[in-house]
């Protein structure tokens, strides 16, 4: 099964209340599941790595065979890409644990605008306004 899944964090100050979005869908664009957490005080790099790696946890619950992710944060996919190194200390660690998850399945991850971001995004906002 092949996946596109869209995903976003938000952080209400930085760092602040925070929360995350996943928008799942099928190779035919049909929406698969939508996910939304609040993840308490973060900033605003750690959500969109919690986002992604709740996205790749969805994924493989899914028995995912491949996963095409989107995601609006540029400095999120270049460092996932190795494009820029990952410095920051509380990053390094999520992103460990997310080329752990990387590993065990086909991805590719690309950069779009917050525009095609919309759905993502307001989960996250959601989330990040009503903690739970």
């Amino acid at each position: 099964m092949k996946l596109k899944i869209f995903f976003d964090g938000s952080s209400r100050g930085n760092p602040g209340p925070s929360g995350i979005g996943v928008v799942v869908y099928n190779q035919d664009f049909l929406e698969v599941t939508r996910f939304s957490q609040y993840v308490g005080v973060r900033t605003n790099n750690e959500t969109e790595y919690l986002a992604l790696k709740k996205a790749l946890e969805i994924a493989l619950q899914l028995d995912a065979e491949e996963i095409e992710l989107y995601s609006d944060s540029e400095l999120l996919v270049k460092q996932i890409s190795g494009e820029y190194n990952v410095r920051n200390r509380n990053l390094l660690n999520l992103h460990r644990e997310v080329q752990e998850l990387m590993g065990r399945v086909k991805v590719k991850i690309i950069h779009i605008d917050r525009e095609e971001n919309k759905l993502a995004d307001k989960l996250a906002n959601e989330a990040a306004e009503n903690p739970r």
